[in-house]
């Protein structure tokens, strides 16, 4: 399998394992999206760590491919790129990706996808599909300005341009460098500690903040506001409440 779901103490690992640069053929897209949805779907997994391994995260779409589709062909194909990447955006738990080695390409749109992103300290990351004579396909010419800006990201865009981790932190590219040896651990670790915490109220969170960002204030308040209240009618506000008010700040177990 090019891509697995492994899942231990509600941490889902999506592993991306296709030697030797994790290339993002077809097969891998859709394998990626059919695992995103069952990382939705399941109880068990309450955050999500997205890796590709010790040596590169992704170094993009697999070009040998690309090159024997033409226009009608990837017209057809398209919508189901941008599907694979837009299910790992979608799973409404916390999700980090643990980026090492190169995320250029899809790569870097699929670390897009994440809530979080942690980089090794030698990690590049870009976008350089111009040099191929085209444009970021899943994702990056939206989710790339909404998180450094439109100016950041079209330098990056118009140039193809690789970063490194350094450069990726200073214009929130990602949002944590660590050393290479530790990407895996960090990240699992920043899932684990949310995969403890109230699963509805950061399903909410996310959804508020990501629906918002893609509207108008005045309806991003209101689905808050929804969200809010309705989180007074789980078990989670109960138990967080009482918690704080007989033992203090910071101390309820969720289930």
């Amino acid at each position: 399998m090019t891509v697995t779901l492994d899942v231990a103490e509600g941490v889902g690992t999506l592993r991306l394992d296709r030697p030797p640069m994790n290339a993002l053929d077809v097969a891998t897209q859709d394998r990626l999206r059919e695992l995103a949805e069952e990382a939705t779907r399941r109880d068990d997994v309450r955050a999500v760590v997205i890796y590709g391994g010790e040596r590169v995260f992704a170094a993009g779409a697999d070009i040998k491919e690309m090159q024997n589709m033409d226009h009608a062909a990837m017209v057809l194909r398209s919508r189901g790129l941008q599907d694979a990447f837009t299910a790992v955006a979608r799973i409404p738990k916390p999700v980090v990706a643990a980026i090492t080695g190169y995320a250029l390409g899809g790569g870097c749109e699929l670390a897009l996808c994440a809530d979080y992103r942690i980089a090794a300290d030698n990690a590049k990351l870009g976008q350089p599909e111009i040099l191929l004579g085209l444009i970021p396909g899943a994702g990056g010419t939206q989710r790339l300005p909404r998180l450094v800006g439109p100016s950041k990201a079209k330098d990056l865009i118009f140039t193809g341009r690789m970063v490194k981790a350094d450069e990726a932190l200073a214009i929130g590219l990602v949002d944590r460098v660590v050393p290479a040896a530790e990407v895996y651990e960090q990240a699992h670790a920043w899932a684990a500690k949310l995969a403890q915490g109230p699963a509805i109220a950061l399903r909410a969170a996310k959804e508020a903040v990501d629906v918002g960002l893609e509207t108008d204030l005045d309806t991003g308040l209101a689905v808050e506001r929804n969200w809010f209240a309705g989180l007074f009618a789980t078990e989670d506000r109960g138990r967080g409440m009482r918690s704080f008010v007989e033992e203090g700040p910071g101390k309820a177990k969720f289930l």
